[in-house]
């Protein structure tokens, strides 16, 4: 019973997107796939910053 109640709630499938599939049956993904891009976005913008920060400083 545990193994089922783990690949249900908490294991990432990436077939679902790495979701669980507690979080598609509920609804959450959108949300969850919404936050992801987001954090993605920031990411790349600071990594960008802090390339062009390290290109100057070698200039």
């Amino acid at each position: 019973m545990n193994f089922v109640e783990n690949d249900n709630n908490n294991r990432y499938h990436e077939a679902l997107n790495n979701l669980t599939p507690a979080d598609v049956y509920f609804g959450r993904s959108d949300k969850i796939l919404k936050q992801r891009a987001i954090i993605k976005q920031k990411t790349i913008a600071k990594r960008r910053q802090l390339y062009n920060q390290q290109k100057i400083l070698i200039l």
